[in-house]
């Protein structure tokens, strides 16, 4: 299988833990990173390894590469990095991609608007953006995000029934990629305990009671709502829908803080990043994990049918 691994932000530590990913990587796997060669190589030497194969996509400013600062060049070099490797993808180069870590301030400092991967992954393959989901993966939870890098109220305003459904069928695509067929559905409510039949707010009567019915008559095995608390705690479901970020990123972040995948789903390109940020005060130093990009390597390898 063949996989695009973008650097993300050069000035972060994506160049290094991708050059050790792919370094790493089983026999099964061939990678190709994405990014500029004066970074790849260049990192690659601090590191004293040989340099994976790689494509040059010759977008960074010189001048803007300096590990361990926030630049907007470097956050301009991101998104660029990313596109060239969906572009192989769409081509039929590669079968897959994995985004290095990005900072979202250094890109919308280049006046990118930018709320991270899903969005972009969706503009790129002119999928619409509320139709391109979230799903993180750790330590066998999977959990899903019908809404993602927004303000709460903004959020909230966003969520509807259709969305709800919308985000559970992206799940239920990607769990049969996933090898499993049929799989179970844990849907999170709103409010605390999903409102309690309205007496926390009617916000779950209105969206996710819906969303749960239609999704059972479509014959999925949709439960809920039901507190995210409470469902977590039984752990009983394949797969979780959250309704909002931090729903669905702390449980998945306290078992799992630096190892966790996030997928990209609803996107025909098969993408995923990991689930921790560019590490700045490390970036390099030669110190970085790359163990998120290696187990996200070898999901995506699973996943590929």
């Amino acid at each position: 299988m063949r996989i695009a691994i973008t650097v993300g932000d050069p000035n972060g530590i994506g160049p290094e833990i991708a050059i050790k990913a792919a370094l790493a990587a089983p026999g099964s796997i061939r990678p190709l990173l994405v990014g500029d060669a004066f970074v790849i190589e260049g990192t690659a030497e601090r590191l004293g390894v040989d340099t994976p194969a790689f494509v040059d996509a010759a977008i960074l400013d010189p001048a803007g590469y300096a590990p361990g600062t926030l630049d907007p060049r470097a956050g301009k070099a991101t998104v660029g990095y990313a596109e060239a490797a969906v572009k192989l993808a769409q081509d039929g180069k590669v079968d897959a991609v994995i985004g290095c870590p990005h900072s979202e301030t250094a890109v919308n400092r280049a006046g990118i608007a930018f709320s991270g991967y899903p969005g972009l992954i969706a503009d790129l393959t002119g999928t619409p953006r509320d139709r391109a989901f979230m799903m993180l993966i750790a330590k066998g939870l999977c959990i899903t995000h019908a809404t993602l890098h927004e303000s709460v109220s903004q959020a909230l305003a966003r969520l509807s029934t259709d969305l709800v459904v919308a985000a559970a069928h992206a799940t239920v695509a990607t769990a049969k990629r996933l090898g499993i067929a049929a799989p179970s559905l844990g849907v999170f409510g709103i409010n605390p305990h999903a409102g309690e039949d309205g007496l926390f707010g009617d916000e779950d009567e209105r969206i996710t009671k819906p969303a749960v019915a239609y999704l059972r008559a479509e014959g999925i095995a949709a439960d809920g709502p039901v507190g995210a608390d409470l469902l977590l705690s039984q752990r009983e479901h394949d797969f979780y829908l959250a309704m909002f970020h931090d729903q669905g990123h702390i449980p998945i972040k306290l078992i799992s803080p630096l190892r966790a995948s996030a997928l990209t789903i609803g996107v025909p390109v098969l993408f995923a990043s990991v689930a921790h940020g560019c590490a700045f005060d490390i970036a390099g130093k030669g110190v970085a994990d790359a163990t998120g990009v290696i187990e996200t390597l070898e999901l995506l390898a699973g996943a590929y049918l």
